[in-house]
């Protein structure tokens, strides 16, 4: 893989791939900064954690943050919020989260220190939060199925990624049930993304690379990432054939540590999904 961005966050995570812009979207979550990266490349600054998007038109996005779920205006940079998000609770702020084919948006909770199953897994759909599932310490891998059906996600604590099957409406309509047990390889799953022909790529923390499974749960193959502290995928480009990996630089002396990354990912993936607000 190469440098999409050489920018080194502290800890790279959310990047989105803009459809309509033909524009990337990531985070560093610890220093409370946005990036884009298309025609041109822009930074917004934060007074608080931020961490995962889905866009809502060309020009809005959906943005989570330690406080909330907000309206986020490109051009201006202006925000407005939509819902709050354990904005009553100072342990804990957003992780990892994706939009689903149904148009809502998932989003994880964690505790600032990683505290054990302080944080939650949500749905945001037709204007209503719902805490889908709690006891989660570092949340995680949150993608779908194209055919809506299914999710994915993680708890990283773990070292499991669960799927669970949804209604039509994309709500959960059953328990979950471990999909990847990665503790027998003592591997950390970080973010994920399911591409078109329904194989989940997953970032594993600590070992520089994105692992591809089938949709049975099958190993095939694994893109190795020039930093060890790989923290999610996401597909882009104009065919969305180029995979996109954000990395971390936090407690590593890695010359590469935190920038962002790309390669041909040899398979097409999902259009992002639009968030319907």
């Amino acid at each position: 893989m190469q440098v999409f961005d050489d920018t080194p966050c502290q800890l790279g995570e959310g990047p989105m791939w803009h459809p309509e812009r033909g524009e990337l979207f990531w985070f560093d979550i610890l220093g409370k900064r946005m990036f884009s990266r298309g025609a041109q490349r822009r930074e917004w600054e934060f007074d608080e954690h931020v961490s995962a998007c889905g866009w809502v038109d060309r020009d809005t996005l959906l943005m989570a943050s330690a406080s909330g779920l907000w309206r986020f205006d490109i051009p201006t940079g202006d925000r407005e919020l939509v819902t709050a998000l354990e904005a009553d609770n100072p342990v804990t702020r957003s992780n990892d989260g994706r939009a689903d084919p149904q148009g809502g948006f998932w989003i994880g909770t964690m505790g600032l220190d990683a505290e054990p199953y302080a944080g939650a897994i949500y749905r945001l759909y037709k204007g209503e939060l719902r805490r889908l599932f709690d006891r989660i310490t570092i949340s995680n891998a949150i993608s779908f199925a194209p055919d809506g059906t299914r999710a994915h996600f993680a708890d990283t604590f773990s070292q499991q990624i669960q799927s669970v099957e949804l209604d039509d409406e994309g709500w959960p309509a059953g328990e979950p049930q471990v999909f990847v047990d990665l503790k027998p390889e003592g591997l950390n799953p970080d973010g994920a993304v399911i591409d078109a022909d329904g194989n989940l790529w997953n970032a594993q923390w600590g070992v520089g690379r994105v692992a591809c499974y089938g949709p049975d749960g099958t190993f095939l193959r694994a893109v190795d990432v020039p930093v060890s502290q790989s923290s999610c995928p996401a597909f882009g480009g104009p065919d969305a054939t180029t995979l996109f990996v954000t990395t971390a630089a936090v407690g590593l002396d890695e010359a590469e540590g935190g920038k962002t990354f790309y390669g041909p990912a040899g398979v097409a993936g999902q259009r992002e999904h639009r968030v319907i607000l």
